[in-house]
């Protein structure tokens, strides 16, 4: 798993976060069945939508405010993420931006006042700012420029200085740059001339960790001393053959970087790195990857993060006595998003599952004791009426076990079989995981079966799962996507004759390439900003992804040598083969998978006078941000759905 190389991100208008424990289905792909009410009520997208999302501040920022009131968090409660700050005595959140075009974040308080830092781009166009607001209101840009992309880092220990990372020099580089707390004037503390990804600055300000790819499979670590006289980064991870590697962060004294490496075997596991001696032993095996590994500000406690089966598990450790700390009052899911005040006596984290979005909750660490801050699910909506996911498994056209998550809605047997989508998640190496998701609810919610496939490629399953589909996609990948029908087909709830597929990013291209080159076997389509021209595509990626173009070219061709294979694993040129109705839904300002992509899809698929709907959001990106919007994306797919494979409540 090359945690850098997720480049063609899952559409966020569908993607999950993970929750808790799967039921396994096994390898025979059989599910487990479900105790529910066999009708439940239709509830509308709006209603979904309605549920309202938090988000904390961002890792390495300051989420508790200096007096200790208040926490400061990211929410689309009025229909547009803003920045708003939560009381930890409870009461509404209090927004402290109040955009209402461009989706704005949190990013941290500043350690010793009010001031906030936020972030937020133009239209979904990838091309975000960090931004001050001071106290009395007053906003700064720190990071202006017309083509800037910036990025928050860190902040120092002393809670003096920030570091931002910025192309303002070169497009297709990050620096890294130290700002003064008090002033915001700032110096460049590394120059990026060597085309590395940023990781992890030491909180002491003397370190700075970078990845230099080299192959989707291989990569390294570089470590650099910060400032004039830091010199040249300096190999750590010196190595044979392909080995991955990922940075998580460095402990608190700036003596230890944890990182991650697939060195021993299969998954991702932490070992730390000593930097004064160069020693390096494991911190943190598993049977999955190790997702991430965060230390308290002060070292006491480290939480890390297992990817087990498409879901996290959790742990916090007290590091004075090796235990895990042991949370009450908190509903069954997973936790995530951990925050630790400047006592480190009280946490903030979120818990979510598949029939619940994420919620703000706060905890003592003296006695473990969490308290509810918040309430996402639209009280219009029966958490009862939503459905839990179960992990379901098949072997595929050539014997390989592909997982993937399934929801059967309440009500579907054999004498009332429900129509089925096969979900496709972007990437090409993302991962369907177990958790809330408003626009797959609601397909439930109306009768429709969904497995979310993590066809070969997908992280999460070891490094030979994920590189099973290098310079073969389309071909292999997909091939297990058409695979999946014929699971479906055999479990007795599911019509047979009504399965459709549907995804966004990557997988709105499996989903086009499906119809194109399997013209047969799927009943309909939903492409959701998919790659339909891979020539294009790959000769227009963004400036700022220079660091990992070769990485990228490695697994997917480079268009200098593969361009004929490019244009055949393209739906664009193969569109007179889509004989099946087909929804595509578009941004406009999608810097990833650009609009012409789709419009000429549709173009050519109209001309074989095939059923095609067209959507497209003038104010967004790669992904949908808006409440409004993901209402009309949501109330499309289903319409869409419902009149070419039929409801699933008839």
């Amino acid at each position: 798993m090359n945690i850098a190389f997720q480049l063609i991100a899952a559409a966020a208008l569908i993607a999950a976060p993970a929750v808790s424990l799967a039921e396994d289905g096994g390898a025979n792909g059989t599910v487990a069945g479900q105790s529910h009410p066999d009708a439940v009520p239709e509830y509308t997208a709006r209603q979904f939508f309605e549920t309202t999302s938090y988000g904390m501040a961002s890792p390495g920022g300051v989420a508790f405010s200096p007096d200790g009131t208040n926490l400061l968090i990211s929410s689309d409660a009025d229909g547009v993420f803003n920045a708003y700050l939560l009381p930890l005595a409870g009461g509404d959140p209090v927004p402290v931006t109040q955009s209402t075009d461009n989706a704005t974040f949190a990013v941290s308080f500043f350690p010793s006042d009010g001031r906030i830092l936020y972030t937020a781009d133009e239209g979904g166009n990838e091309l975000n700012h960090v931004y001050v607001r001071a106290e009395d209101g007053t906003v700064t840009d720190l990071t202006p420029g017309e083509n800037v992309k910036a990025q928050f880092a860190s902040w120092s220990a002393d809670g003096e200085t920030l570091y931002i990372s910025t192309n303002e020099r070169d497009p297709q580089m990050f620096d890294l740059y130290a700002y003064e707390a008090d002033d915001y004037e700032r110096r460049m503390v590394f120059e990026n001339t060597g085309g590395y990804g940023l990781g992890a600055v030491s909180r002491d300000g003397r370190y700075l960790a970078l990845v230099k790819e080299r192959t989707s499979a291989d990569n390294d670590l570089y470590l650099v001393r910060l400032g004039e006289d830091g010199g040249e980064p300096q190999l750590i991870t010196g190595h044979e053959g392909n080995i991955s590697h990922g940075v998580y962060d460095f402990t608190p004294d700036g003596g230890t970087l944890i990182y991650g490496t697939d060195e021993h075997g299969e998954f991702y596991q932490a070992w730390a790195y000593d930097v004064a001696t160069g020693e390096k032993t494991p911190l943190i095996e598993a049977d999955w990857d190790v997702s991430f590994v965060s230390p308290s500000p002060s070292g006491r406690y480290r939480v890390h993060a297992i990817n087990a089966d498409a879901q996290t598990q959790l742990t916090i450790t007290d590091t004075r006595t090796g235990e895990p700390v042991t949370l009450t009052g908190i509903p069954e899911g997973d936790l995530g998003s951990v925050r630790f005040n400047r006592e480190e006596n009280r946490i903030a984290f979120t818990v979510s599952s598949d029939t619940s979005p994420a919620d703000i909750f706060v905890a003592d660490l003296t006695s473990g004791e969490a308290q509810r801050l918040t309430s996402a699910l639209n009280p219009a909506i029966d958490e009862d009426h939503l459905v839990s996911a179960t992990v379901a498994r098949f072997e595929s056209y050539d014997g390989v076990e592909i997982p993937g998550i399934l929801y059967r809605p309440h009500g579907a047997s054999a004498d009332n079989p429900a129509p089925a989508i096969v979900y496709v998640h972007g990437g090409p190496g993302g991962q369907t995981r177990r958790g809330y998701s408003a626009a797959i609810q609601h397909l439930v919610n109306h009768g429709f079966a969904v497995y979310g496939i993590n066809n070969r490629g997908s992280s999460g399953y070891g490094k030979t799962f994920f590189h099973m589909d290098d310079r073969r996609h389309g071909d292999a990948d997909l091939r297990d996507v058409i695979a999946s029908k014929d699971f479906l087909q055999d479990m007795d709830w599911i019509a047979d004759d009504r399965i459709a597929v549907m995804g966004g990013s990557y997988g709105g291209y499996m989903t086009a390439a499906a119809l194109a080159f399997h013209p047969e076997v799927f009943d309909a389509g939903v492409n959701i900003f998919g790659v339909t021209n891979w020539v294009r595509t790959l000769n227009s990626i963004p400036p700022y992804w220079e660091a990992f173009r070769e990485a990228l070219y490695d697994e997917m061709g480079d268009p200098a040598t593969d361009a004929e294979r490019h244009r055949a694993i393209s739906p664009l040129f193969h569109a007179d083969q889509i004989v099946r109705p087909l929804l595509v839904v578009q941004g406009a300002n999608d810097p990833r998978v650009l609009q012409i992509e789709s419009d000429e899809l549709v173009e050519a698929v109209r001309g074989n006078d095939v059923p095609v709907e067209y959507v497209i959001f003038p104010d967004e990106g790669h992904g949908f941000l808006r409440r409004e919007n993901r209402i009309t994306a949501s109330e499309a797919y289903l319409e869409f759905l419902e009149e070419h494979i039929g409801s699933g409540r008839d």
